[in-house]
């Protein structure tokens, strides 16, 4: 009798796992017949951790523009290399020999240590008032004059302004800045617009901040009845001409949009220039903009970023390019010196091919996914999420239902971190890669990744959220 039960248990277990396998396919189904989604490219890959069965599979192992869901592998690849606990460290001194007067006969020397969070938005509390610390610091010393040259050493990083495949249409805008040995600020600036209360009349621009010296900008935005910004700024990384094209609402006072800014370590020279004469210190000479002798260099103050775990978190919840741009190329940095995009992307694979990741299934072109070349299977983010499942760091730094990336999914649907994924999106492509606990307790890891499909991005998420609901009440 008991082996009996056993056996009519385990047929009514695989039944009710059959029979959910069929709500999740017939869902699906019906979805993919819809017109917006027939002649998409759809790869869905569900593993269950703790017995490694795949759950479901549609495409595994077919490549798909992954979008941010990149942020996943640039992340990980990060804190496994670099470590949670991993700091990025800009180093202050000078050259030269101080006198008794205070005179530096010398040059003040700023050594970027490429910090994605220094003055960042994301860090206020942590980066308040930096410069006028900067400052004290350099007075502390006895330096009150220096009788030389401000030099920025951005030597860290290699000359690549941004990766060459990222499009024009993104590379004038705040989310296309790129990775600096002196990113300040987030890498933008912002351009404030009044615009007139009939619609498709010419704006105004009104303000920019900072100032950029040498900038161009030509206004080509009009007003318009839809209240979103829709402006869209143009322009190269090595120029200072910038072309802003599209429309804002009208009737507004004051709107604000934020661009690109290229030439960040110009606007930090000039801003730590302002703080150390606040302090009574004068710089005699020029900003320049070179590599130091280490050799007769005197360090003063080494000004320290957050733990690369809690960027990581602003990184994946607010999905900042920037910061991921800046985890690739720090990856190069302590393995070969100098912070070399390329160089990183060969390490990010070495490192994942030694964790027997199917290197195959991933192309890697920069490190955030707003390049349209990179491309990634279903099946080597669940393997990825497989392996980081018990890297506290990387799992906490996954938005949760109803916040970060993820705000448009229901947190009582998903409550106490059932869901935590990364989300990816441009135009035509939506994807999602993360962890979901079901209801009987099973964690799974999931890859859902939909490319080339027509109509809006509100109505897959919806659709998406009913997939992963499906996943969690039934399987």
């Amino acid at each position: 009798m008991n082996a009996r039960f056993v056996i009519l248990l385990v047929f009514g277990l695989t039944s009710l796992t059959l029979a959910a396998q069929q709500s999740f396919e017939n869902k699906l189904d019906e979805l993919l017949k819809k017109q917006d989604y027939k002649n998409a490219s759809v790869g869905i890959q569900v593993t269950n951790l703790e017995t490694g069965e795949n759950i479901y599979s549609l495409n595994p192992n077919r490549l798909f523009i992954p979008a941010s869901t990149m942020k996943l592998v640039s992340s990980a690849s990060a804190l496994e290399i670099l470590g949670a606990d991993y700091r990025f460290k800009t180093v202050l001194g000078y050259l030269g020999k101080v006198k008794k007067n205070g005179t530096l006969e010398g040059d003040l020397l700023v050594k970027g240590g490429a910090d994605p969070a220094l003055g960042s938005e994301y860090f206020r509390d942590y980066y308040f008032e930096f410069l006028k610390n900067w400052a004290k610091q350099i007075k502390a010393v006895g330096i009150e004059k220096v009788n030389g040259n401000l030099v920025m050493d951005g030597s860290i990083f290699d000359s690549e302004k941004i990766p060459a495949t990222w499009i024009w249409e993104d590379i004038g805008n705040y989310y296309g800045a790129g990775p600096n040995a002196f990113t300040v600020y987030d890498n933008m600036f912002r351009i404030t617009f009044q615009s007139p209360a009939k619609v498709n009349e010419l704006t105004n621009i009104i303000a920019t901040y900072p100032i950029i010296e040498g900038m161009s900008i030509t206004n080509e935005v009009r007003s318009s009845e839809k209240n979103v910004d829709n402006a869209y700024v143009f322009g190269s990384p090595f120029d200072k001409i910038r072309v802003i094209r599209g429309t804002i609402p009208a009737g507004k006072k004051a709107f604000t949009i934020k661009a690109a800014m290229h030439n960040p370590e110009e606007i930090l020279a000039a801003d730590f220039r302002s703080a150390l004469a606040a302090e009574g210190i004068f710089v005699r000479g020029d900003v320049l903009f070179e590599k130091c002798d280490n050799k007769s260099f005197q360090p003063v103050f080494t000004q320290e970023s957050p733990t690369l775990a809690e960027i990581a978190k602003v990184l994946n919840y607010e999905s900042v390019n920037l910061f991921a741009e800046h985890f690739l190329k720090q990856i190069a940095v302590e393995e070969n010196l100098v912070g070399n995009r390329d160089k990183a992307i060969e390490f990010v694979k070495e490192y994942w091919q030694s964790k027997d990741l199917p290197i195959d299934d991933i192309f890697i072109e920069d490190g955030s996914g707003l390049s349209h070349f990179n491309a990634v299977s279903p099946a080597f983010f669940v393997g990825l999420l497989k392996y980081m499942e018990n890297n506290e760091a990387f799992v906490n730094s996954l938005p949760v239902a109803g916040k970060g990336t993820l705000t448009r999914f229901d947190s009582k649907l998903f409550p106490d971190n059932t869901l935590q994924a990364k989300s990816g999106s441009m135009t035509r492509v939506r994807c999602y890669s993360g962890y979901l606990t079901t209801n009987k307790g099973d964690k799974l890891a999931f890859s859902l990744m939909f490319n080339h499909f027509s109509g809006s991005h509100s109505a897959l998420i919806e659709e998406i959220q009913k997939l992963l609901e499906t996943i969690k009440f039934e399987m």
